[in-house]
């Protein structure tokens, strides 16, 4: 029963990482860690967010791209206590591209970030039901950007390769499906080679930029409250306001960082799982993040806060399963600026929708 609603729900929760702060996206999950003897996954999601705004009357258009979202896993059972797993994930992102022909200040502004990481976790679980695990993740991430209004300003980051640290405890109740799980995400610095041009003046310079992705603490819990129906829910801290892109010629032209954030993300999820049948399960979520509405945020990502709705279901036959979910979000209205002007974006929205095939053998 456990773990027939829980795969339904990891994937619920996944989904419901659509368009979250900063550019969080995968949420870092390690859930494949805890699944039962031996376990392989492969997931695929789409993204579609609606993200527009408006100053002095001119609409910016949909700058948010739609994007995918891969992910894999591979968990082996050593003995009764000890496992260990190999993730893929695809943890942080953006997508921006604002629309040209239209009188918007940014039209034709356009940025992409892209991460890749492959995490290898140790996990030791005690006859008493407390477990530890830990490991180490190597993280891929590049970069580029046009903002023509900064002096026709172009930017290519080369990708870099950085390593970081996972270390965190559990406890496990299997009578009553509890665990709780507390997982630490170290920041992860990379360095990447950067050639920077400007059009007035001309300039072309090849810089070093380093980025440091940030560190998070992830909260997970499960317990069963009645027969084939359980809750299960998180927190997740994210460590924004550390996190900054500096290019130095853009740094020159502006006087500001490309990207940065004023404050931390936390965001809350809680759901409810239900097994109807021996191979069918469900489960619906909420997810929730605070949101600023009046403090100035980044043009490369005009939200704040979120509130999302998610529904998952799970086919089980034998060993092979398939997962399915949909996010659909409410995305806090923002501010940003340029120069004087203060754009205003608002009543924005994000669909995401996913599957997950599983092997448990």
């Amino acid at each position: 029963m456990t773990r027939t609603i829980l795969t339904a729900a990891a994937l619920c929760a996944a989904t419901g990482a659509a368009h979250a702060g900063g550019i969080d996206r995968s949420g870092q999950s390690i859930a494949a860690l805890f699944e039962q003897g031996n376990y392989a996954e492969f997931s695929l999601g789409s993204v579609s967010p609606s993200v527009s705004g408006s100053v002095l009357g001119v609409g910016s258009g949909n700058m948010a791209d739609p994007y995918w979202q891969v992910g894999a896993a591979y968990k082996q059972q050593i003995n009764d206590n000890l496992s260990y797993a190999v993730i893929f994930d695809q943890p942080f992102g953006a997508n921006v591209q604002y629309s040209a022909g239209v009188p918007y200040p940014l039209a034709t502004s356009n940025a992409t970030l892209e991460t890749a990481a492959l995490t290898g976790l140790l996990r030791y679980r005690m006859d008493n039901g407390f477990g530890i695990h830990g490991g180490l993740r190597l993280q891929r991430l590049e970069a580029r950007a046009r903002f023509p209004i900064v002096a026709g300003y172009n930017a290519t980051a080369d990708s870099d390769y950085g390593v970081g640290y996972v270390a965190g405890a559990s406890y496990e109740r299997p009578d009553i499906a509890l665990r709780v799980a507390l997982t630490y995400n170290s920041k992860i610095k990379t360095s990447h080679t950067t050639l920077e041009t400007l059009t007035a003046p001309v300039t072309a310079l090849v810089t070093k930029t380093e980025v440091e992705t940030p560190q998070s603490v992830n909260l997970d819990f499960q317990t069963g409250i009645a027969k084939d129906t359980l809750i299960f829910g998180g927190i997740r801290w994210v460590n924004w306001s550390d996190f900054t892109i500096d290019p130095l010629i853009y740094r020159g032209a502006t006087g500001n960082a490309f990207l940065s954030y004023a404050d931390d993300t936390y965001t809350y999820t809680m759901g409810v799982g239900r097994r109807f049948t021996d191979t069918w399960s469900g489960s619906v979520s909420l997810t929730y993040e605070d949101g600023d509405s009046v403090t100035p945020v980044s043009n490369l990502g005009p939200t704040s806060g979120k509130f999302g709705v998610t529904v998952g279901a799970r086919y089980k036959n034998e060993n092979f399963s398939v997962s399915t979910g949909i996010n659909y979000t409410w995305i806090g209205d923002a501010t940003t600026a340029i120069g004087p002007l203060r754009p205003k974006f608002t009543d924005n929205s994000a669909i995401g929708v996913g599957v997950k095939v599983g092997w448990n053998y």
